[in-house]
């Protein structure tokens, strides 16, 4: 196929990208820079950069965040041109590059009702699912460009993917609650913060946490016994992730919220969630066709 090679490389700097773009806001909220540029679009009232001198390091970090917007932008829409050079098109490759496009737009316009609203932490919490959302539509996009055909799973598998993706969804979902109502509101201002308890909403994270971890590692066993060795692989890797991502939780929980610790974290939300995806995926890929001969299923 004349623009496979093109395919695979711009929906893995895609998805590179997509990962890094949820650290770096990590790396905003710890740091206290969330309203570095305390308007938006432009940075501050005169200038779109970070170039005045009042806005500072965190002014530099937060304007540094934006700009990856332009790096993503410009990695989904060679996306979209390698799919649409495609011989023959991929029709659900070329949607999912459009879904991408989409949670590029999503993302902009939340991130700015962010800024604009002082860094509100149920907007905040919006912000990280809509960078969630962009991430899976990027790892669906790469694993239509890197799958090969397999034989169909068992239906026994394919409902506990089906599972695993949604409870990990929750932890996800719980996990932005646990950042809005804790000590890390992304501004060295007074920032409003999610009324409820951040130990027990921590609990609550930690629980649904241990039943997606618990349920991945009953996908491997269960994949492994109906032989779908693709789901299995990706079982066991997502299954070592959720036990870091445990362990670390577990850790900043106990030592006060490290700032490395909770980039790291939300690093591992980010493989987790696109983890979960895969074997979801993984899980259906009978039913998708092979992009290119040398396609590899990983």
């Amino acid at each position: 196929m004349t623009h496979s090679r093109a395919v695979r490389w711009t929906t893995a700097a895609a998805l590179a990208v997509a990962i890094l773009i949820i650290v770096t806001g990590g790396i905003v909220r710890v740091s206290g820079s969330g309203l570095g540029c305390p308007t938006w679009p432009r940075c501050t009232a005169d200038s779109f950069t970070s170039a005045a001198a009042s806005t500072g390091i965190h002014g530099a970090i937060e304007f540094g965040n934006r700009l990856l917007t332009t790096v993503i932008c410009i990695a989904v829409g060679a996306v979209i041109i390698a799919c649409l050079l495609q011989r023959p098109r991929h029709r659900a490759l070329l949607w999912s590059g459009w879904g991408q496009f989409l949670g590029v737009v999503l993302n902009a316009v939340v991130g700015g009702i962010t800024v604009l609203t002082g860094l509100n932490p149920y907007i905040v919490a919006a912000h990280f699912v809509a960078a969630i959302a962009l991430l899976v539509s990027a790892t669906v996009s790469y694993d239509i460009a890197h799958r090969a055909v397999i034989p169909a799973p068992a239906e026994t598998t394919r409902r506990l993917a089906r599972g695993l993706v949604v409870v990990t969804g929750v932890v996800v979902v719980l996990g932005t609650i646990v950042t809005g109502s804790g000590p890390h509101p992304g501004d060295s201002a007074e920032i409003h913060r999610i009324p409820a308890s951040w130990t027990a909403v921590t609990v609550v994270h930690g629980i649904s946490a241990v039943l997606a971890l618990v349920l991945a590692a009953v996908v491997v066993v269960v994949a492994k016994r109906a032989g779908d060795d693709l789901v299995r692989r990706r079982a066991t890797i997502l299954l070592v992730l959720f036990v870091l991502q445990a362990g670390l939780g577990t850790y900043q929980s106990l030592d006060g919220l490290p700032g490395v610790a909770v980039v790291l974290h939300l690093l591992g939300a980010a493989l987790t969630a696109s983890g979960a995806t895969r074997v979801l995926l993984a899980a259906r890929s009978s039913t998708m066709d092979r992009l290119a001969p040398e396609a590899l299923a990983v």
